[in-house]
């Protein structure tokens, strides 16, 4: 199918497009939802919560700034506990 003729198609109708893929192409725009499709369409997809797919991305960010005596401001800014943060930098090293 003509790229080009469905986004013209889906532009002109986005009512027409199941949910949940009107919010995708609402939030992201019909190329997007065209690669996620084109990717993995098909499949079975489980979508993970935000804090899961950037878990590791927070928790790096976090050990950079630790100095040792700042655990409570570090965890609180980036969305641990304070044993929470103590459990990611133990399993970092």
């Amino acid at each position: 199918m003509n790229k080009n003729v469905l986004r013209k198609a889906a532009v002109n109708h986005p009512q027409k497009i199941y949910p949940p893929y009107d919010v995708l192409m609402e939030e992201a725009g019909f190329d997007a939802l065209y690669t996620v499709i084109e990717q993995m369409g098909g499949a079975t997809v489980y979508i993970p919560t935000i804090r899961t797919v950037f878990h590791d991305c927070l928790a790096e960010e976090a050990r950079k700034e630790y100095h040792g005596q700042n655990l409570a401001r570090v965890a609180r800014k980036y969305g641990f506990t304070e044993r929470g943060m103590r459990k990611v930098f133990k399993n970092m090293q």
